[in-house]
């Protein structure tokens, strides 16, 4: 995940660098955003989607992105919760 140039192996579908997909996250009016986002939770590996994305951008984004995560959302949504049971996030 050092070599900006190469593709990430999650979007193994898609042709975009680690510079582009990080660009498409740091633009809050990309209109790919969401569907990105949500691709990288559910394909990524856990340790890795903070590479990517903030707990900030996952909680603000949630409404959009949950409904298009799958079988990854109950991990997510439990993942969410814990934080915020334990004032880890707002």
């Amino acid at each position: 995940m050092t070599d900006e140039d190469r593709r990430p192996y999650f979007l193994w579908d898609e042709d975009l660098s680690i510079a582009e997909v990080r660009r498409i996250m740091d633009g809050a009016d990309d209109a790919r955003r969401p569907r990105l986002m949500a691709k990288i939770l559910r394909e990524a590996r856990d340790d890795e989607v903070w590479a990517f994305l903030t707990v900030r951008q996952v909680v603000e984004s949630w409404p959009q992105i949950a409904p298009i995560l799958g079988r990854r959302r109950a991990f997510w949504e439990f993942l969410l919760h814990a934080w915020k049971r334990r004032n880890l996030i707002g």
